[in-house]
């Protein structure tokens, strides 16, 4: 009869618990000497010439495995959250459809609702740092946070925007990733035969690669160069915005919203969830998680850098785009840019290997998922490749089959980040009494936090018509798997 494995560090709890029942039908032998458990309970076994009772082994195995990584000191200073929360946040994906969103607005409303989002996203997140062991407790997920103010409600509620939130993330930078490629190649290849939906393909191929890496740390050397991709990136298009700007003849250029009043009104919608996109940040405990005390302190500061550099990168380049291409700029802002090439050639590679990273940490939630429920261990290689193949499919085939960029940011921003970032922060400080701390500002505040949750609860739903209204519309314009 076979023991089980020898290092009870590399056992799940799941994985205890399939081999506890293993060990009560007969099939397997658990030896507590190797595992760890207390030698009494082996004794008392051997006395009773029968399996030790598994939900006592269960229990104590579980908090043996658990309380060094529960009670580990965190050693990230405010600068490594602030690296975190700007590199989450600012992507190329979430920069692309800023002067796109302030078009379909116009001038005063796109450039107020740009200011109005970074300000609320901001304050949520500092809202978001201050719920940091409220209750005494330690919630190192978003999930956990959640489900101490909400119980099984919030866990799973935030589960299910999460997954909105990096499936539509994913399905949206993938097709920026296949745009990129497409660009590239048709610039050494301009007769060549190759579609959008073959680029499509070759990164999510590559993700998949990407993909059997076990988790994000095993990865660094990629987030490395993904750093230096997204400020690689934001500069170069910054300055080739304003240099494409500046080439063109300014009096083409038109600033008025396009299209009838039904369209102005739906384009308005998808606006403001594309906006929503652009701040999203769904991580923001997690990442707290790896700063040490003052934890508080150190994550306001953090969120506050951040977003100091969010401001300058973000708001010229919507500003900048919508200036220099007008009501005619694309969801994809670097499909606006034409000269010089080999300076867009440079913000394209910029772009693909920006996403490449931001991909991969959106895609972990789901694969913890499935490596959370399963007796096998992370280390099977064959079930890591079945589970992320199929993901990478269904991502991939959505992509290539519906590519456009512009409406799944929108549905995106609208479904899976604005309930995230701009709702559940303002309702769960309300919700834990967190508003004494606030004094006589006790009523502004009350009154802020409302209206920021009323608000963006209507942009959600209005966000959600506009972006589903246009995929629609795009459904029956284009063929699936259209060359875009």
């Amino acid at each position: 009869m076979p023991d089980v494995m020898s290092d009870a560090r590399a056992l799940s709890r799941v994985e205890v618990a399939w081999a506890l029942r293993l060990t009560k039908f007969g099939y397997i032998r658990f030896n507590s000497k190797l595992c760890g458990l207390p030698m009494a309970m082996e004794a008392e076994s051997n006395v009773k010439n029968e399996a030790p009772n598994p939900e006592e082994i269960l229990s104590v195995e579980w908090r043996r495995l658990t309380t060094n990584a529960i009670d580990a000191e965190p050693t990230g200073t405010w600068k490594h959250a602030a690296f975190h929360v700007a590199t989450t946040i600012a992507t190329p994906a979430a920069y692309a459809p800023l002067p796109f969103a302030v078009a379909s607005l116009g001038w005063p409303l796109g450039v107020t609702s740009l200011v109005a989002g970074t300000l609320a996203t901001w304050y949520s997140s500092l809202l978001i740092a201050s719920l940091w062991r409220w209750d005494g407790k330690k919630h190192t997920t978003y999930r956990h946070l959640a489900q101490s103010i909400y119980g099984q409600l919030g866990y799973w509620s935030i589960a299910f925007f999460q997954q909105v939130a990096s499936l539509g993330n994913n399905i949206a930078v993938q097709i920026a990733a296949g745009s990129s490629l497409k660009a590239i190649y048709k610039y050494y290849q301009p007769d060549g035969s190759l579609t959008l939906k073959y680029f499509i393909m070759f990164f999510g191929a590559f993700e998949l690669f990407l993909s059997q890496f076990p988790d994000i740390h095993s990865l660094r050397w990629v987030n490395g160069l993904c750093t230096l991709s997204t400020i690689g990136f934001a500069g170069t298009t910054i300055g080739l915005t304003i240099y494409n700007g500046k080439k063109m003849d300014r009096e083409l250029v038109t600033h008025s919203l396009q299209g009838s009043s039904s369209t102005r009104v739906f384009k308005a919608f998808n606006a403001l969830g594309a906006i929503a996109f652009s701040f999203g940040d769904a991580m923001l405990p997690e990442i707290q998680n790896t700063v040490r005390n003052p934890a508080k302190k150190n994550m306001y500061k953090g969120v506050s850098a951040a977003y100091t550099l969010i401001v300058f990168s973000y708001w010229q380049l919507a500003i900048f785009g919508y200036w220099a291409f007008g009501s005619n700029v694309e969801p994809y802002v670097v499909a606006s840019l034409t000269t010089p090439m080999w300076a867009i050639i440079m913000a394209n590679l910029f772009a693909v290997v920006q996403i490449s990273g931001c991909f991969q940490i959106y895609c972990r939630p789901t694969y913890q998922y499935f490596e959370g429920r399963t007796p096998y261990r992370k280390s099977n290689i064959i079930y890591r490749l079945v589970y992320t193949t199929i993901y990478i499919v269904l991502i991939t085939l959505v992509a290539s089959a519906m590519p456009f960029f512009g409406d799944f940011v929108g549905i995106c921003g609208a479904i899976g980040f604005t309930p995230l970032d701009f709702v559940f922060p303002v309702v769960a400080h309300m919700k834990v009494g967190k508003m004494a701390k606030f004094g006589k500002f006790r009523y502004a505040v009350l009154l802020l936090n409302i209206s920021i949750a009323v608000w963006f609860s209507i942009v959600a739903v209005l966000g959600c018509v506009g972006a589903v209204r246009f995929i629609v519309e795009d459904v029956k314009t284009y063929k699936f798997f259209h060359d875009m």
